[in-house]
């Protein structure tokens, strides 16, 4: 009886002490192993708004531009615009026509921050302009003073039509504010103001440059504003 006994007595602290060994408690600090990254590469466009421009508008000639951009940090980009233009400026004593190519170099800054993995821009930028054009004086009224004021004429009256000065230039620098938006894969909408102030403009004798290509309107006080609406894709070659 005893040995009984003494058998479930050492089977009891057995249990027990078995009962009492649990698993200690631990968190799970398993890291989320999903890393966001952006693409890296190089973007080439089309504004689709000089085609529009020459269908609505009579007095815009013809005009295309093509646009590009690269990546080279998270939010700053080298970026670029080639174009061409041939634009007709009716004025109240003339009427002339500009036609030339430009460049437009600079950089775009995004300042939006992205969620995820998303890849779209709110940006500032900045460009320097350079145009080569030639200007062509289609017909003009003759006119002593401009305007009211007494002040420099636009043209003399030995002024003879049609008139066409060549290898005339402007250079300018431009303030953009834009955004672009992935709509699918790779493909971006864009859309961006600008103004910009003329540095210096080659003016044909006798006449005043109106109107630069990729300038645009030429006012009085030497700036100019301009609108752009592009799609691009972009060639990605990294991702960070």
């Amino acid at each position: 009886m005893f040995k009984y006994f003494i058998n479930f007595f050492l089977f009891f602290i057995v249990v027990d002490a078995f009962s009492q060994v649990q698993p200690k408690d631990s968190v799970s600090t398993v890291q989320d192993s999903i890393v966001y990254t952006t693409p890296y590469g190089i973007r080439f466009g089309v504004d689709i708004s000089k085609p529009i421009l020459a269908a609505v508008h009579s007095n815009y000639n013809n005009g295309f531009e093509v646009v590009a951009d690269y990546r080279i940090k998270k939010r700053l980009y080298l970026a670029a615009e080639l174009g061409y233009e041939d634009v007709t400026t009716k004025e109240d004593f003339t009427n002339s026509t500009a036609s030339g190519t430009y460049v437009r170099l600079g950089i775009n800054y995004n300042l939006y921050e992205n969620w995820l993995d998303m890849n779209n821009e709110v940006f500032f930028g900045f460009r320097y302009g350079l145009s080569i054009f030639d200007q062509t004086l289609n017909s003009f009224t003759p006119n002593v003073v401009n305007g009211e004021d007494k002040g420099e004429p636009y043209f003399t009256s030995n002024t003879t039509f049609p008139n066409t000065t060549t290898s005339l230039n402007a250079h300018w620098s431009e303030f953009m504010l834009g955004f672009k938006v992935e709509t699918f894969t790779n493909v971006f909408i864009s859309a961006s103001l600008s103004y910009k102030i003329a540095i210096r403009v080659k003016e044909p004798e006798n006449f005043k440059t109106l109107y630069a290509p990729g300038f645009n309107r030429i006012f009085d006080s030497s700036t100019g504003f301009g609108f752009n609406y592009t799609i691009s894709y972009l060639i990605p070659f990294s991702k960070k």
